[in-house]
């Protein structure tokens, strides 16, 4: 069991989901609520879904857990872009956004593979 609070990945990951939350509360007043639920709810799963691997019992299933991680960056970079096109966040937003979900999924893949090569590693 790992203390999530250390990961760094996990450290940026809940900074960007509290800084979209403030960053897009404006879109349910443009009439898209709903992208905005999108968005925010990706980017909270990627900080939570590493909370959850925390207490997995193999590196093997924490793994996993950070896969999953890296899934919904990749749909937040996906909400990022839909939003920017839609002109709900202006471009230079869009991209500080858009470069930490990418650094976030890197980190989180970089984790992962050294989670899989830990000598603690079992099935």
């Amino acid at each position: 069991m790992q203390d999530f609070r250390h990961i760094r990945a996990w450290q940026r990951a809940h900074a960007l989901a509290i800084a979209l939350h403030k960053k897009t509360a404006h879109f349910g007043r443009a009439g898209y609520g709903h992208l905005r639920s999108q968005l925010t709810r990706a980017a909270d799963a990627i900080a939570a879904t590493i909370v959850e691997g925390c207490g997995a019992e193999t590196n093997k299933e924490f793994a996993r857990f950070l896969d999953m991680s890296i899934k919904s960056a990749n749909e937040v970079e996906y909400h990022l872009l839909e939003s920017r096109d839609l002109d709900l966040l202006d471009p230079e937003t869009w991209q500080g956004f858009n470069d930490e979900t990418i650094e976030i999924r890197k980190m989180t893949f970089v984790y992962r593979k050294r989670v899989l090569e830990s000598p603690r590693n079992t099935t």
